[in-house]
């Protein structure tokens, strides 16, 4: 670590200003936009041995002089991978603020902790606008990236403010975290091995993510170290292990048992009948749940194409490993309704003249009144929001009996192995009355899903 670093290059080392200017031209074009001081503002950590930009960790390097550089190929590297990631600036995951529970404890995390940090700066009086113009060390990026340029905030009912990211960035920041926690691993047990002393406790792995969820996970990437999930945690209750001391840390050594190329970061459970269902990464985890539920209602996105579509086998398959589910041969209220709009009733839906062809138009919309736990008087009723031949027009209404006997058709005629794995024949050791529903502590207005 002798290096000798001056201003430029020397020994394919530049200065950390240098790497800055260099990192900005490199991704001009990139689909993510990206941020001045990178290597040299917070939260960059030059002074304690590595950058992150994106998921990719760059070693700084000290010279006899005291003056930090990194490699530029490392560089040029890191930036090559950013401007390969894919973004679609509609797929939108919520990232706060979301309600704190009382007496949750939290776990030490790794130093980016980039969502704590969106949420401090988007709570302070003035908001991010007057922290941007501050010069007192506040980020102006999270792992080389200008997150402000892509927050969208959205407003219900005038009041309550909630942020909100493209996928690909949520799965490159999670990811960002990841490699950090294990780059700090690592680091620290070549320091133990060479001083001879215990390693310190290090932070647990928090989300990661395939940035842009197109690239293929190397077997030197975040999920090299997990293990597969193979039903270990079938048939317990979340109430029961949520509350056992570990199961964060357990959880975080499974790769999502959806996507299985993340870590997993939370456990996936049934809100009605109180069953595990699988570790799940944060994406998967939002990717599953209805698009703004409500206490009764729920809008029916265009990405339900892929959970009931495109990857209907890998969906279906998770969501049945709620044994209370996969006896009953049906989804969770809010999943049936979303998929009686999104299928049952796809031939009902207007279509209006479109370049190619015609395309279904306004926003499908499913509420319903009463519960699964009463099925003969729950009724689902379809709409579409801002048709052009009626702002809210009823498309049908269908009663629960008739939609889940729709779906066990459609089951068995779409993912067969599923269907043969459930049925009425099951039940034992169910419960005779569904568990009530468990209030789910990940945020608001998510409480029967």
């Amino acid at each position: 670590m002798s290096e000798r670093v001056k201003p430029g290059r020397t020994d394919g080392l530049i200065t950390l200003a240098a790497a800055d200017a260099l990192w900005v031209d490199l991704t001009a074009g990139s689909a993510v936009p990206t941020a001045s001081g990178a290597f040299t503002r917070s939260p960059a950590r030059a002074r304690v041995g590595y950058v992150l930009l994106g998921d990719h960790v760059v070693a700084t390097v000290r010279a006899s002089g005291g003056q930090f550089g990194v490699p530029e190929d490392e560089v040029r590297r890191a930036a090559a991978e950013l401007n390969a990631v894919r973004m679609n600036r509609q797929d939108l995951v919520r990232i706060g603020p979301f309600r704190e529970v009382p007496g949750q404890e939290y776990d030490e995390e790794t130093p980016l902790r980039w969502r704590p940090r969106i949420t401090r700066e988007q709570q302070e009086p003035g908001g991010p606008e007057r922290a941007a113009r501050r010069e007192d060390g506040r980020p102006y990026h999270l792992a080389g990236i200008d997150w402000r340029q892509l927050l969208v905030e959205q407003t219900r009912d005038g009041t309550r403010r909630t942020w909100w990211l493209p996928r690909a960035v949520v799965r490159l920041l999670d990811a960002a975290e990841h490699t950090e926690t294990q780059w700090v691993r690592a680091a620290r047990t070549r320091q133990a091995s060479a001083t001879g002393a215990e390693p310190q406790p290090l932070p647990r792995p928090r989300q990661a993510r395939d940035a842009g969820g197109r690239r293929e996970t190397s077997p030197e990437g975040p999920t090299a170290s997990l293990r597969p999930y193979d039903k270990e945690l079938e048939g317990q209750l979340y109430s029961v292990l949520s509350r056992k001391p570990g199961t964060s840390r357990r959880v975080a050594g499974w790769a999502c048992a959806v996507c299985r190329t993340a870590p997993a970061t939370v456990l996936d459970h049934c809100h009605e009948h109180g069953y595990v269902r699988a570790p799940v990464c944060q994406s998967c985890n939002t990717q599953e749940r209805p698009d703004h539920l409500y206490s009764n209602d729920i809008r029916v996105a265009n990405r339900y194409t892929r959970l009931f579509r495109t990857d209907t086998d890998d969906w279906l398959r998770h969501w049945h490993r709620c044994p209370g589910c996969r006896a009953r041969n049906t989804l969770p209220l809010p999943h049936l309704a979303a998929w009686t709009a999104h299928i049952a009733c796809r031939s009902l839906r207007p279509t209006h003249p479109a370049p190619r062809g015609r395309k279904p138009c306004g926003v499908l919309r499913v509420s319903w009144t009463g519960s699964q736990n009463t099925p003969r008087s729950c009724l689902l009723t379809v709409t579409v929001d801002f048709c052009p031949s009626g702002e809210h027009r009823v498309l049908t209404q269908v009663p629960y009996h008739e939609a889940a006997d729709r779906f066990r058709a459609w089951l068995a005629e779409t993912a067969p192995a599923v269907a043969a794995a459930a049925g009425p024949d099951r039940l034992d050791g169910l419960p005779a009355q569904p568990r009530p529903v468990i209030a789910d502590t990940n945020g608001e207005d998510l409480e029967l899903f």
